[in-house]
């Protein structure tokens, strides 16, 4: 049984519907996929810049603090021994990268499931097209309330309009995607998703392989 949505304007009038083919949007939600790609973009995302000072690194001398026997107290070869305060670290972190490799089917079927679920959750808004005429963030925060989207929100086409595009930016919540860049995570993170037609469409013949 094919899915059918309401294809609305920016006065969320509707003008038309829009058939999605149901072996695309209408399959069982695996929400493990969506789970692996959210944790693989928050890896991907994170900075790594992370960094602690081995004894080589420490600041100080090298040279023997009091002699090998006779003083009573225990051998130490160094001010910068890891024994001491100030000392170096051992095996303490250092930059790296968090980013690791994942499969490109899981990536779509992840976003597919994010979709899907958020066609079930009513979330979905197909629009005909989102532009402004005026790169206002009030004119942005206005076609925002004709369809309810008062808390995070996901707008979605194939090219952004430039002026809604400069008119959401300094909008706390909002996010402005194109459809071959937008991914499970900007879906599952979000309370409503907008999308104009032309995008669905698209995203419909990336996700159908």
């Amino acid at each position: 049984m094919a899915i059918t949505l309401d294809v609305v304007n920016q006065s969320n009038k509707k003008v038309d519907s829009l058939e999605l083919q149901d072996e695309v949007f209408g399959g069982r939600v695996n929400d493990g996929l969506v789970w692996e790609a959210v944790v693989h973009e928050n890896a991907s995302a994170r900075r790594g810049t992370h960094a602690t000072k081995n004894r080589a690194a420490v600041r100080g001398s090298g040279r023997k603090v009091w002699r090998q026997k006779g003083t009573g107290r225990a051998r130490v070869g160094s001010i910068r021994t890891p024994l001491w305060r100030s000392g170096g670290t051992v095996f303490g972190p250092q930059p790296r990268s968090y980013g690791y490799a994942l499969p490109k089917k899981v990536r779509r079927g992840a976003l597919r499931a994010a979709l899907t679920q958020r066609i079930k959750d009513g979330a979905l808004i197909v629009v005909d097209e989102l532009a402004l005429s005026e790169a206002k963030t009030k004119a942005a925060v206005e076609l925002l309330a004709q369809f309810g989207a008062a808390r995070k929100t996901l707008l979605i086409d194939v090219k952004p309009d430039e002026s809604l595009v400069r008119a959401v930016r300094n909008l706390v919540g909002v996010q402005l995607r194109q459809s071959g860049s937008v991914t499970a995570r900007d879906v599952a993170d979000v309370d409503r998703v907008i999308a104009t037609r032309a995008s669905v469409e698209r995203l419909q013949e990336v996700l159908k392989g």
